[in-house]
């Protein structure tokens, strides 16, 4: 952060000064990474140090910009320059971009391709949004079967500069079936002159499919090491091919998604200041009614148990302590199950190993707490006096509500994630809040349950 703020001090010395030229060099030198948090940080004077960009880094550095940026670059660009830009982009990120624009300018950028380059933007379109079809690219280099290695070196020469990647070769029929894929590291460890590419072929390939789910792919690259996976269509016909850089922006997605998913409410989108006002609020205000209707339950049962709150005021005063251990124990559980489903940890099979894991969890912390409390009511009454000749009954009743709760909350919290995930819903949406709420309504029965366990005949 430091090195970061050096660097803008020092380009805001150069345009102080008006030396365009030292300030052209000093953004050249940097890393493309560098500049684009130059840019970040200073979104008025984008268009400025852009253009001071030779057009390859320019390239480079707008690929890794924030969307709302590349599109506030765009409309500040001349004509021939927004030209350029779209049709060198790389055809998976140029995708992306388009997918987030009003049709009516996406119309307007595709008229601006050439034809090649629109044919390829129109066909990845056509996929569904959340597919992997919209991520992959049709940069890559393929072989085929009866090629020497030296014919193979040749033409990656040739064609290499224009593919996203040369680190996997892909081996193709004449119809261009998908045979097997094979490392660039292969070729150039035997005789080129030799040896053919149907010799280095094992069939040990693995591909996706240009229909499967994004957020599915990220545990398949995760678990085989690849920087590459090559994309088929229902006939193994290869389409194009899907890197890590874009797999790591998926999951990068993905995990805000659920992070603001988690928090009780529905995903932006984009990032927070970039969100309309208006869509702030209609993302939030869901949920947040949703959650106050389960707490006007909480006041219903509460008002259920009016006549024992008054025979017992002092009942009232453990109301929040175990309601609100309940919920911070089930949103614990809820977000470990969560997290754990998102990395392939568990499973919908698993529902019994975790309960069961769960249920001891929610004994042992539920008793940790319970003691806690216990002595807590006994020794703040020897020291006030406060809750008279009946100090061990309420004590009582506050542990073993904090034992039956925490209990409870553990298997809410473990259980939710996995039920919704049985409906075929998002396990993310049973969030901490949700989760917090239907505790505080189940754990007042469970409170007043051993309130009248203990105090019926006394207090009650």
């Amino acid at each position: 952060m430091e090195e970061l703020d050096a660097i803008l001090e020092r380009v805001d010395t150069l345009i102080e000064l008006e030396a365009h030229a030292e300030l052209r060099e000093l953004l050249n030198d940097l890393n493309i990474s560098d500049v684009a948090e130059i840019i970040n940080e200073s979104p008025k004077r984008t268009l400025l140090y852009f253009q001071q960009l030779d057009f390859q880094r320019s390239l480079a550095v707008f690929r890794i910009l924030d969307n709302n940026i590349q599109i506030s670059l765009l409309d500040q660009l001349s004509p021939i320059q927004v030209v350029n830009i779209l049709n060198e982009m790389p055809p998976d990120d140029r995708t992306e971009l388009l997918s987030d624009l009003p049709s009516n300018i996406v119309k307007e950028f595709i008229k601006k391709l050439n034809p090649e380059e629109r044919k390829i933007t129109l066909s990845l379109l056509g996929y569904p949004e959340e597919s992997v079809g919209r991520l992959m690219t049709p940069d890559y280099i393929d072989v085929e079967p009866d090629w020497t290695v030296e014919q193979v070196l040749a033409f990656i020469r040739d064609y290499g500069k224009s593919s996203e990647t040369i680190d996997v070769i892909y081996v193709t029929d004449t119809n261009g079936k998908l045979i097997d894929d094979v490392r660039i590291r292969d070729f150039l460890l035997v005789d080129p002159k030799t040896t053919k590419v149907q010799d280095l072929i094992d069939g040990r390939y693995i591909s996706l499919h240009v229909n499967d789910e994004q957020r599915d792919i990220i545990d398949v690259f995760q678990m085989n090491n690849r920087v590459a996976l090559p994309v088929v269509d229902d006939k193994n016909v290869l389409l194009g091919i899907v890197t890590i850089d874009d797999v790591l922006w998926v999951a990068e997605e993905e995990y805000t998604e659920d992070i603001q998913k988690i928090g009780g409410m529905e995903a932006l989108r984009e990032p927070y200041l970039d969100v309309p006002f208006r869509t702030l609020i209609k993302k939030r205000v869901g949920w947040l009614i949703v959650l106050f209707l389960g707490e006007m339950l909480t006041a219903s049962a509460m008002a259920f148990f009016e006549t024992e709150i008054t025979k017992a005021v002092v009942l009232a005063l453990f109301i929040p302590l175990i309601i609100s251990s309940g919920g911070n124990t089930g949103s614990q559980a809820s977000s470990l199950i969560i997290q754990a489903m998102a990395l392939g940890e568990v499973s919908l099979t698993d529902w019994w190993r975790v309960m069961r894991r769960e249920i001891l969890s929610g004994l042992v912390l539920g008793s940790v707490l319970g003691l806690i409390g216990f002595v807590r009511v006994v020794f703040w009454n020897s020291v006030f006096h406060s809750y008279g000749a009946h100090t061990l009954l309420i004590a009582s009743t506050v542990g073993f509500s904090l034992l039956g709760v925490v209990l409870w909350g553990t298997l809410i919290g473990s259980m939710f994630p996995l039920f919704l995930e049985r409906l075929g819903q998002d396990p993310a949406v049973s969030s901490a809040p949700f989760v917090a709420t239907m505790i505080d309504v189940t754990g007042l029965l469970i409170y007043f349950g051993f309130a009248m366990i203990f105090l019926s005949g006394v207090l009650l």
